[in-house]
């Protein structure tokens, strides 16, 4: 055959629907009798509701209004712990929580009427930060305000601090983050008894918001059907919350008999959706007097707001990757989950690992200070090796060369000249440069035995134009999901891209191939679609006579003739099987975490203005390993689009807390990097072919939102010589600093 289409660039396959505008946004749908929903949501951090009042102003009777005594089934949102109720019912946890639903078809007399539900709450102590939570003075959730907790050991962490030749500690945080997808949640919903709920939304995940539904209206599988439309962005923020604003909407759809349409404006979705955790770390690290990392003793603590979520298994990603790419003997990892009363936090691109990594990382270099060894030198005598183990007790077993890597991404940079070059100009300068980097790496696929607790499943079926059609549930959201399906299948099957075709994300159609999220979508799914290529060949070959060697052309009839002449569908199924020799302990929380991971260094060239405290990322290059390239052009952009979410991460986006709430949940106070603020990119790939992935390919996805920001922050203490802990790291945070030395024309 002779087919390739993997490791080139293809077009994306939604890009004729988008530009011709056929495709189909949750907004864009527009059904006869349709209603437009709104959600009246609580005023205060913690309470008890006492009554809920509907004044004058608007025909009330001509509104839909839903509580939670209108909910069927369960007043639940299910995902790991059942305690987010959908409505509250008589406690509020934080100041967004949903209290009551309403719904008309004037949009400007639903606006009117939002303001005219007024909620009455006894006030309770509230708890707002991971400090107060773990005091204990307020108990919020459960007996401790504890979410998880998580203990890995590994080795004899105690034993070792009296032999150290050096014990350096460090406290570091991380903030929360919004997601600022282009186009925000939104869901249209159709509901009865007899036909069940149906919804239509932006989403990632629609076997999480069919779950949700079946709970919340008491149905079977077969009443709830969930379609993904057209989705502008998600980076996580469209994992669990899609969930609730699809009860929202059903809910109201069920109680007045019409479809309803809730689409969230900006400000709404960054004050009501989940954000990144907040997080602090704290390291002791121990050395021996050649370098040589002798032990690793890690606190990580996680504000989960006021459901769990997903709290526990970033939790749990975090502590994973919190020891990074290093051989260490001794490790011990304490990672606890707390309540607060913020609204849940939950999924966001790197999830866990961006805050721990980044504490590593500016760790490290202050290590390597105290042993007075170059940072670069210093990773490099600790390095993990193939055949070393993991803090989990995981052997890497593929080929691993982070030394070559990192010299390959400094080299690139010119990382040892400027360094030199801007320790010899930096004195007399307000313009202050510098360069650091960050070596880190990101397992690919759930943790631990989640993938094999999942059981995805993906199909093919033969069409009657003669080409097939991919059915799973991973969704498009602007990744290019559909485009690298498309590319594996072609490949596998040798044909052209045209003759794939990705079937939509819809419950009714299509199996459930596990959520698009934790870098997953190539190389496991991908691997699921290799797999039922590889039958559906086999079936051919079998029932309709294709020969061993083939043209596009004529597997086309090969597939015609076969389609015409059967009654039923040719179909094959391919299902998750766990790959050979891999073995995790959950209750110990030891073993083969990840399948795979990738790995990088990330090199930041950065301008700091002393007079302003502003930060210019002047320069970025980023080597990474991630297995084969399917498509070196999404690849690319998906290093390229986490490097500036990693740098607003770094240093521009503050969300600003007043009693739990988001106080700058506006476009104009919420800083988010612009065109002004990206830098020159250089990225590179180095290919180590995983046999388990699809085509050799790992995850690709979240392993950009680690890099950036201990990178940029070490290029800053670079600049400045100031050991900044914490990110986003502000102009206010560099000019409070009092260790800035300014120039004498300056201070003159």
């Amino acid at each position: 055959m002779g087919w390739r289409v993997v490791g080139h660039p293809a077009q994306r396959k939604e890009v004729l629907g988008k530009l011709t505008r056929t495709a189909k946004y949750v907004d864009d749908i527009q059904l006869p009798g349709m209603l437009h929903g709104a959600t009246i949501r609580a005023n205060i951090p913690r309470g008890i509701i006492q009554s809920v009042s509907f004044a004058a102003g608007v025909p009330w009777d001509e509104f839909v209004v839903v509580t939670s005594e209108d909910i069927p089934g369960a007043n639940v949102v299910p995902l790991i712990n059942d305690d987010q109720p959908c409505l509250a019912g008589k406690r509020i946890n934080h100041q967004h929580e949903a209290v009551v639903l309403i719904a008309h078809e004037n949009k400007d007399l639903l606006r009117r009427a939002r303001n005219l539900v007024h909620i009455e709450c006894a006030p309770l102590p509230a708890v707002f930060d991971i400090d107060e939570a773990l005091r204990q003075d307020v108990v919020i959730w459960g007996e401790d305000n504890v979410f998880k907790r998580y203990l890995t050991n590994k080795g004899d962490v105690d034993s070792v601090w009296a032999e150290a030749a050096h014990i350096v500690e460090g406290d570091y945080s991380t903030g929360a983050q919004e997601h600022v997808y282009i186009e925000p949640n939104g869901m249209l919903a159709t509901a009865n008894p007899e036909d069940g709920v149906t919804v239509y939304g932006s989403l990632q995940c629609p076997y999480y918001v069919h779950k949700a539904l079946m709970a919340l209206f008491g149905l079977p599988a077969a009443k709830i059907r969930v379609v993904q439309q057209e989705t502008g962005g998600a980076f996580g923020g469209k994992e669990e919350y899609p969930s609730m604003i699809a009860g929202h909407a059903a809910l109201l759809a069920w109680k007045s008999g019409q479809p309803v349409k809730i689409v969230y404006d900006r400000e709404e979705d960054m004050a009501a959706t989940t954000k990144r955790h907040p997080s602090r770390t704290r390291h002791r690290t121990a050395v021996s007097s050649d370098g040589r990392l002798l032990a690793m003793d890690i606190e990580f603590t996680i504000d989960g707001g006021a459901y769990s979520t997903l709290s526990a298994v970033v939790l749990s990603r975090g502590t994973i990757h919190a020891p990074g790419p290093y051989r260490c003997p001794n490790v011990r990892i304490r990672s606890t989950a707390v309540a607060t009363n913020a609204p849940p936090h939950g999924a966001f691109r790197g999830f866990g690992a961006p805050q721990t990594l980044f504490a590593l990382e500016r760790n490290m270099d202050k290590v390597a200070h105290a042993m007075g060894l170059a940072p670069d030198e210093f990773r490099r005598r600790n390095f993990l090796q193939t055949g070393d183990a993991t803090a989990t007790g995981q052997i890497i077993t593929q080929p691993l060369d982070l030394a070559g890597l990192q010299g390959r991404a400094l080299e690139a940079a010119g990382y040892h000249h400027k360094m030199e070059a801007f320790r010899a100009a930096n004195p007399d300068r307000a313009l202050k440069k510098g360069i650091g980097f960050a070596s880190f790496m990101h397992g690919a696929g759930f943790t631990g035995s989640g993938e094999r607790y999942l059981q995805s499943v993906v199909e093919l079926e033969g069409t009657a134009e003669g080409g097939v059609c991919v059915l799973c549930s991973m969704t498009e959201m602007g990744q290019g999901t559909n485009t690298i399906l498309t590319q594996i299948a072609a490949e596998a099957l040798g044909i052209g891209c045209d003759q794939v075709e990705i079937c939509r994300p819809d419950t009714s159609l299509v199996p459930n191939s596990g959520p698009t999220v934790a870098s997953r979508t190539s190389m496991i799914v991908g691997k699921l679609v290799e797999l039922a290529c590889r039958d559906f060949k086999e079936r051919l070959r079998c029932e309709a006579g294709l020969p061993e060697s083939y043209s596009p052309d004529e597997f086309s009839a090969s597939v015609r003739g076969y389609v015409a002449r059967s009654t039923g569908a040719l179909r094959t199924r391919a299902q998750y099987a766990e790959p050979p020799g891999i073995h995790w302990d959950d209750h110990n929380y030891q073993g083969d975490a990840y399948g795979a991971y990738s790995w990088a260094t990330y090199v930041a060239e950065v301008t700091v203005d002393t007079r302003t405290g502003e930060v210019q990322v002047d320069n970025f290059t980023a080597v990474q390993e991630v297995g084969r390239v399917l498509n070196p052009v999404l690849a690319a952009g998906q290093i390229e689009g986490g490097i500036v979410q990693g740098l607003g991460f770094a240093l521009l986006e503050k969300v600003v807390w007043r009693e739990g709430a988001m106080a700058n949940n506006q476009m104009t106070n919420y800083i988010i990097p612009t065109a002004v603020d990206v830098p020159p990119m250089q990225v590179f790939f180095e290919e180590s072919p995983y046999e388990h992935g699809a085509m050799g390919a790992k995850g690709i996805g979240e392993l950009p939102m680690d890099g950036p920001a201990p990178a940029i922050l070490n290029a800053v203490e670079n600049a400045l010589s100031v050991a900044f802990t914490h990110v986003p790291l502000t102009p206010e945070d560099i000019l409070s600093s009092q260790s800035i030395q300014l120039p004498a024309e300056i201070t003159a």
